[in-house]
């Protein structure tokens, strides 16, 4: 089963999620996606493993998502947009090839048996981007968006720590 969930920042998209993973399971992992760009960062990853429970396990992988996820687990993936970036930057900046590999590797963790719980960030519904760079990452993001909530059999739309069933 595959959840979808979006929002904007601080819409309150992770801890819905992180709920809906612990009704699932009594031992559900959390697939942190982001490289740890700086000590600010790393200090605010540390801050969320230490927020949740002992149920939890924290796994961290960049871009083959489905290389550490076994059948019957639930996982929470978090989240698309940072995955998205580690695409994008390591194309160098290739939409279009960013978008490729992103759909084959969706496509993997359509195969698995469990329960993948995907968090994403609607970022087209803030201000325009100032860059050309930062607009073709709205697109990307976008792109994807769309594409992994049209094979969810489940997606939520967060708004002010609400969710809004979308299907």
């Amino acid at each position: 089963m595959i959840y979808y969930i979006s929002g904007g920042e601080r819409s309150g998209k992770s801890s819905y999620a992180e709920r809906l993973a612990e009704s699932l399971s009594s031992a559900p992992i959390y697939l942190a996606t982001s490289r740890i760009w700086d000590a600010n960062f790393k200090k605010r990853v540390q801050r969320h493993i230490d927020d949740r429970g002992e149920q939890w396990s924290t796994v961290e992988e960049e871009k083959k998502l489905s290389t550490v996820i076994a059948a019957g687990q639930t996982v929470v993936i978090d989240c698309v947009t940072l995955w998205l970036t580690n695409y994008f930057t390591d194309t160098e900046s290739d939409v279009q090839k960013s978008l490729q590999l992103a759909k084959e590797e969706f496509g993997k963790l359509q195969q698995i048996d469990g329960n993948i719980i995907i968090i994403s960030n609607e970022i087209g519904m803030g201000l325009h981007a100032t860059s050309s760079i930062g607009r073709k990452f709205v697109e990307l993001q976008g792109w994807m968006n769309q594409y992994i909530a049209q094979r969810a059999d489940k997606a939520t739309f967060m708004v002010s720590g609400l969710p809004l069933h979308l299907k």
